[in-house]
């Protein structure tokens, strides 16, 4: 598998419940926090519900 970068780039303040689970699910603490994960189709189903919070680059 591929692996992927995400990185935080907007707040999760006044975001649902489910989108700071999610965020924290993926490792991320803070604005500008950046973590390096394997690309598996649940990783990236968590990704496409918090794109508008995230920045994603391939590795």
């Amino acid at each position: 598998m591929a692996k992927i970068k995400i990185t935080q780039i907007k707040s999760v303040i006044d975001r649902s419940e489910r989108q700071k689970k999610t965020i924290e699910a993926l490792g991320l603490k803070k604005i500008n926090h950046s973590v390096e994960i394997e690309a598996t189709p649940a990783i990236i189903g968590m990704v496409r519900k918090v794109n508008h919070l995230v920045a994603i680059e391939t590795i």
